[in-house]
């Protein structure tokens, strides 16, 4: 069932128990994000809070939590990181510009009424897009790993400098990390519903940094902003216009996907039908606001969303119980996420980018398809190495195009050309009585099913096998689409057997490939009397019309149309 009323107080307990848990979960998520990105972990903050807020209140998906991700972390390190080496006086602002322009884009692709299209990709693609920014959130998060700054260069720069890196190791923070990592990996199951694996991280490696390692030189995260954060007035540069507006559209994009493929998550859960439009708005919206007060992007978070339904929410009250509650948090309790090591949040950061990749199906894909493996591969080292949207760009086009060419295949059997009785075409008994009358002067010309571009090469061949008939019996009553590739080469076969005096009779043409002729103007070639709604009457035409006598004008002798066949054969 479709939700149109997603804001009400009849589940309020179960709405706001889930908000509370979420919040529980989204604060470490958040803190981690928004230093990963580079923004700080206060950006990382007001984006969940920001973010999580004008979707849930304008969104589409009642229960869905939206609040920054790993993958549009990622995306967010990538924007802040060139913006800040280009222009570091206004890099960061520039940035946050970039969040306005991906939440602009978003309530665009909503109000066009796009989101059906979004998720329109083939899952060798999804699959090997978001494995690969696993791969690059892992990557990235190498250097606090091991208790050092991150390198220049993102993903290149810091395999390059991994030698320095190991060489270089810190082992207090890389203990931190690594404890981190053991919690999350060996949590029991069972208690992840009471208390999040992720906070339990954030405490145990704080506490233990600070009752053990109190004198060491361990990196933490330092002053948090007490208060409303600032208005940020966008920033554009002339010459980073274009990359900005790149950057941006890729945010956006990578949103809309990790919103929506979360929304399907959602109704599979609570067993009802997101509304996907209305929630590309309300994600825009909350993209705006939060670039607008200096918070990173952010899109729908599975993990979130699930713990929120599981708790038992089931409207948008839960999704506001979480911003508020994480209000207050911000608002009154920031001086004690000061002490929290950055390489605790770094374990736990590398865990989200261990969990993003598609293991299940690495393993698997080869033998589903080799061909469906190498999209995925090619599309992994692409989003790891080249860029985002070159990645999912090369993957869709690769795939559909071998996509196409199995439709193409499989409805090029679709296609026949016969003269006499097939039985791949069912013929009744009077259709192969015709036939057999004809003895070779009629062609019929069979097609079925959707005619897509591909099929146009199987068109022509099937016509151009047959030449020697004098009428072109054309049936296309079980054609529902005809696309304009496959109508031009229609309308190529039936114009050459009109220049060389053959009749030709169009059978059962009906709604778009009916409109798809008219405009061609297909219809006003062939004669009125011989586009017909049956088969049997048309071959009935076309047989009336081959037993007819021919007039030779050279001789000024009447010739039997089985003679003229049997001299135009030998």
């Amino acid at each position: 069932m479709r939700i149109t009323n997603k804001i009400h107080f009849r589940n309020l307990q179960g709405d706001i128990f889930g908000g509370i848990t979420a919040a529980v979960i989204a604060l470490p998520m958040a803190l981690t994000f928004g230093v990963a990105s580079g923004a700080g972990a206060s950006a990382g903050l007001w984006g969940a809070i920001l973010v999580g807020f004008f979707a849930a209140l304008f969104g589409g998906t009642p229960t869905l939590i939206s609040e920054p991700t790993g993958p549009m972390t990622v995306v967010m390190t990538a924007v802040i990181a060139n913006l800040t080496a280009t222009n570091p006086e206004n890099g960061l602002a520039m940035a946050f510009t970039v969040v306005m322009l991906a939440g602009v884009f978003q309530i665009l692709f909503g109000v066009l009424k796009l989101g059906k299209y979004v998720t329109l990709m083939p899952y060798t693609v999804i699959s090997g897009f978001m494995s690969g920014i696993g791969v690059i959130l892992i990557i990235l998060q190498t250097a606090p790993f091991l208790g050092q700054a991150s390198p220049k260069g993102g993903v290149i720069g810091t395999v390059q400098n991994l030698p320095t890196l190991l060489s270089n190791i810190n082992p207090l923070e890389t203990v931190l990390a690594v404890i981190s990592v053991a919690i999350l990996f060996f949590y029991p199951s069972k208690l992840k519903k009471v208390f999040p694996p992720q906070l339990l991280a954030l405490i145990v490696g704080t506490l233990i940094s600070v009752f053990f390692f109190s004198n060491a030189d361990i990196r933490r995260i330092g002053e948090i902003a007490v208060g409303l954060p600032s208005l940020q007035i966008p920033t554009f540069s002339a010459t980073q216009l274009q990359t900005m507006l790149i950057d941006a559209l890729v945010l956006g994009m990578l949103g809309c996907i990790d919103a929506l493929l979360t929304s399907l998550v959602a109704d599979s859960l609570t067993r009802s039908e997101h509304d996907s439009n209305k929630e590309l708005i309300g994600q825009g919206i909350g993209n705006l606001v939060s670039g607008l007060f200096g918070g990173i992007a952010g899109a729908g978070a599975t993990m979130g969303t699930v713990v929120n339904i599981q708790t038992g929410a089931r409207t948008a009250v839960s999704g506001l119980t979480r911003a508020l509650v994480l209000l207050v948090v911000v608002l009154g309790l920031s001086q004690y996420l000061q002490g929290i090591p950055l390489a605790v949040l770094a374990g736990i950061a590398l865990k989200v980018g261990i969990d993003i990749v598609d293991w299940g199906f690495l393993k698997r894909a080869h033998k589903i398809s080799v061909k469906a493996a190498l999209i995925m591969y090619g599309v992994i080292g692409l989003t790891v190495f080249v860029d985002l949207i070159v990645a999912v760009g090369v993957g869709v086009f690769v795939a559909n195009i071998l996509t196409i060419e199995r439709l193409s295949n499989h409805r090029a059997d679709k296609v026949k050309a016969v003269t006499y009785d097939d039985e791949e075409i069912d013929l009744n008994p009077e259709e192969k009585k015709l036939l057999e009358r004809a003895n070779g002067r009629v062609l019929l010309f069979y097609l079925s099913g959707p005619m897509i571009f591909g099929v146009a090469k199987a068109i022509s061949r099937e016509h151009n096998l047959i030449n020697d008939y004098r009428a072109l019996v054309l049936d296309l009553s079980e054609v529902p689409i005809l696309g304009v590739t496959s109508s031009l080469a229609l309308e190529n076969a039936i114009e050459e057997a009109v220049e060389k005096g053959r009749e030709v009779f169009l059978v059962g043409v009906t709604g778009q490939a009916e409109k798809r002729l008219r405009k061609l103007g297909v219809m006003e070639i062939i004669p009125a009397a011989n586009i017909v709604s049956d088969r049997t009457v048309a071959l009935r035409q076309a047989v009336d019309f081959v037993d007819q006598p021919i007039v030779d004008l050279n001789n000024h002798n009447m010739m039997s149309p089985s003679s003229t066949i049997s001299s135009s054969r030998s």
